[in-house]
């Protein structure tokens, strides 16, 4: 085989499989771990657009604590994920549990290179019963993209909530190819 071929090709899986990875580690900046101020969700431009708040001042930087140049400081959301999983068939996904400022949502990260456009189902299971699930249209190809359930006040502690993303074939067979937890423990090699 062609040498340069085969370097190419593993540097373009390498290029391709960072913002996943960036997405997993989160941003590298004091304040910003809420998943919005780097890796997936900006290479995916699906972040929020920044806040903004009175004018910087003039003159030197301002003192901690207060408005002045740089990025606003974002409230702390903490996340509880499971391992990065994929199939056989094509698919990869990590699934999260987020909470952050009285509310807790679900969130998965995925991966489509089956070649046909799939159907995903998230669920945030949380104390006493309580549901919420959301089903995303997954599009064949293979940028990352992600499902996430709406945000809804929490009730108990954040280890009382799990998620679920399930990624099937749409159609009358159903053949489930993936399915991802936020809390399953790692894959064993054995």
């Amino acid at each position: 085989m062609n040498l340069r071929l085969i370097g190419i090709g593993a540097g373009v899986l390498i290029i391709l499989s960072l913002p996943l990875a960036g997405a997993i580690a989160g941003p590298d900046f004091a304040g910003q771990d809420d998943g919005k101020g780097g890796g997936l969700l900006s290479t995916l431009g699906l972040s929020d657009p920044p806040r903004t708040g009175s004018a910087p001042p003039s003159g030197p930087a301002a003192a901690p604590g207060r408005e002045g140049p740089g990025p606003a400081e974002q409230p702390r959301t903490d996340s509880r994920c499971g391992p990065e999983l994929s199939s056989p068939h094509g698919v990869e996904a990590q699934t999260c549990v987020l909470v952050g400022e009285g509310l807790t949502w679900g969130r998965s990260y995925y991966r489509n290179t089956s070649g046909r456009a799939l159907d995903a189902v998230l669920t945030v299971m949380g104390p006493a019963g309580r549901t919420v699930q959301i089903r995303c249209a997954v599009g064949a190809g293979d940028e990352p993209g992600l499902c996430e359930t709406p945000r809804e006040a929490s009730a108990g502690t954040p280890e009382s909530y799990s998620a679920v993303a399930e990624f099937a074939v749409p159609d009358d067979e159903g053949d489930l190819l993936l399915r991802s937890e936020s809390n399953s423990p790692a894959p064993s090699d054995g």
